[in-house]
């Protein structure tokens, strides 16, 4: 079983927005990390099919070039009337620009010429599967989803990526337009997929350090 070592967590991220998350959610519980690009670490290339599978590579690859034990996020948005799309491609709809606005743009092409078009149709959910790595191999995994609904045009400019178009279940504000601590909610009842999943992770290193 993995434990925390003394020292910081390396997170196999170089996306800002992902980066900012993980630091924001893992400083209450007094996690020093550094990011991939603290660490100069390369971005390996996602072959996996599935969240967990990109994780783990992210993770390993990490653990290895740092001798560090390392933390990597894969996530994404999936979208029932798509089949699951854009799913583990969500950073790849975006193009080498990152423009978040043409894939949202795109969804919302799709989803009208597979007549989505009412709510109930439009039923989607953010995916988060952390994977932990150490530099001996050991790996574990934590998932987290949250439930929504498309809605268009996209609304607010806080978050990143589709943040905009996803208004969770139970909420009338979209992440886009929801503050980071409504966003991810309290850690008795954490909100956002990425949340979760940090809930997870944090409860099980958290216990057995102790």
């Amino acid at each position: 079983m993995i434990r925390l070592k003394p020292g910081p967590l390396a997170v196999a991220t170089h996306n800002r927005g992902k980066m900012r998350e993980i630091m924001a959610l893992l400083a209450p519980h007094g996690i020093a990390v550094k990011s991939a690009a603290d660490l100069a670490l390369p971005e390996p290339e996602e072959t996996g099919t599935t969240f967990a599978e990109n994780a783990i590579l992210k993770a390993r690859a990490a653990a290895d070039a740092s001798g560090l034990v390392a933390l990597a996020d894969d996530s994404g948005l999936a979208v029932d009337a798509l089949d699951g799309a854009p799913g583990i491609y969500s950073a790849r709809w975006a193009g080498p620009s990152k423009d978040f606005g043409a894939a949202m743009r795109r969804i919302e092409d799709e989803l009208n010429a597979a007549g989505a078009t009412a709510p109930e149709k439009r039923r989607a959910h953010f995916v988060a599967v952390l994977a932990v790595a150490t530099p001996e191999g050991e790996v574990e995994t934590f998932g987290g989803r949250v439930d929504g609904t498309i809605v268009w045009p996209p609304r607010g400019e806080n978050g990143f990526g589709y943040d905009p178009v996803f208004r969770p279940d139970g909420h009338k504000l979209t992440f886009g337009e929801m503050s980071a601590e409504q966003k991810h909610g309290s850690d008795i009842a954490p909100l956002s997929h990425r949340a979760r999943a940090i809930k997870l992770f944090t409860r099980h290193f958290l216990r057995e350090d102790a």
